[in-house]
């Protein structure tokens, strides 16, 4: 995310908690302002942008661009509900009918009843009169580990956690690369920067794209320019995770045990059979960057990207094989995320939700 906003605030811990609660208004927000007002119930929401999807005990919810939320049974046929935000969500997940929907404006919604109704949990879009690092920044990715446990992650390294299912979120720090040494950026004698000069360091502040939890809980969370933390203990400390890739990672699944996949730009895909500790290179038979996820009950594993890009690993396999999604209408999506179904996968797109059957 490029045209980060100047701030004298940063972090002064290397690994730390803070103890901040965030209730559902934490700042002074216009009535007006998009990330409080209702949503618009829309014709043509269901072909919308859709950013990811999650299955729920009665179906299936989906969630995009406007405040879009949208309810199916079967996942072809799909009602939009009314949600108090006109905020882009990015991100849902669900525990049974527990379902929480994020994204921009910090904005958090919970729904007690499998995506029928919603109430707002947190908001806090960017203020001029606030000067934290986080001011404003959108939720990236949730995880929910049981119907009151959760996460959250952002831009600008946030990363909030619940233990209430959501009626406080208390922020947490992976500590980022505070302390890195500041890069020498004067010009040569000739004029010219050398290589060194001009490589791109790690960020103080990374945001954070993605996080999941292994059986035995451990916490990963990845994201840009190869960023990765690892926690042992619910959040309250951090080590970092290097992957042999400086590039950025969109997203993670647990496979069981101890066992995860990093996967993210230019088709890049890593598998870690210990927690994160360390890792291998999986060929993934693309360079187009991979978005979304998930795991079959059969242990298939499959990944979703950019210019239809759906990719399949079968249970026991090591490789990855690729297909790409077009639509009758002759369209090629943007895939962003991927589900489960009895009958195959439903994948989140910007052209709405899309069923397929991986080969």
């Amino acid at each position: 995310m490029a045209n980060r906003p100047k701030t004298s605030w940063r972090l002064v811990g290397a690994i730390a908690l803070l103890t901040v609660p965030f209730i559902a208004l934490s700042l002074d927000i216009a009535k007006d302002d998009p990330s409080v007002s209702d949503s618009e119930i829309l014709p043509k929401a269901s072909s919308s942008l859709l950013l990811d999807i999650a299955r729920t005990d009665t179906g299936f919810v989906a969630v995009g661009e406007r405040g879009h939320v949208l309810l199916s049974a079967d996942g072809k046929n799909w009602k939009q509900a009314s949600v108090p935000t006109r905020s882009t969500l990015t991100t849902v997940s669900a525990q049974g009918a527990s379902v929480w929907a994020a994204g921009h404006d910090g904005v958090i919604l919970f729904s007690s009843d499998s995506g029928r109704t919603w109430q707002r949990q947190r908001a806090q879009p960017w203020s001029p009169d606030s000067q934290e690092l986080t001011n404003g920044s959108p939720v990236l990715d949730t995880l929910f580990t049981s119907p009151t446990e959760g996460y959250a992650v952002g831009a600008y390294s946030l990363l909030l956690k619940t233990e209430d299912a959501g009626t406080t979120w208390t922020a947490l720090s992976v500590g980022g690369n505070a302390f890195a040494p500041a890069v020498d950026m004067t010009a040569s004698d000739t004029g010219t920067f050398d290589d060194s000069a001009l490589e791109l360091g790690a960020e103080s502040d990374p945001h954070l794209n993605a996080i999941v939890r292994t059986d035995g809980g451990t916490l990963l969370v990845m994201g840009e320019r190869g960023a990765g933390f690892r926690s042992a203990d619910g959040g309250a400390s951090w080590s970092k995770v290097r992957l042999p890739y400086a590039g950025s990672m969109f997203g993670l699944l647990s496979l069981g045990g101890e066992r995860v996949l990093a996967f993210g730009l230019r088709g890049n895909v890593y598998q870690s059979d210990n927690g994160g500790g360390s890792w291998r290179k999986i060929e993934s038979s693309t360079d187009i960057s991979l978005i979304g996820g998930t795991v079959g009950a059969d242990g298939t594993v499959v990944l979703a990207g950019s210019n239809g890009t759906l990719l399949a690993r079968r249970a026991g396999e090591e490789a990855f094989t690729a297909k790409h999604i077009q639509l009758g209408t002759g369209q090629t999506p943007a895939l962003s995320a991927a589900v489960a179904t009895d009958a195959g996968y439903l994948l989140a797109s910007d052209l709405g939700a899309v069923n397929s059957n991986v080969q």
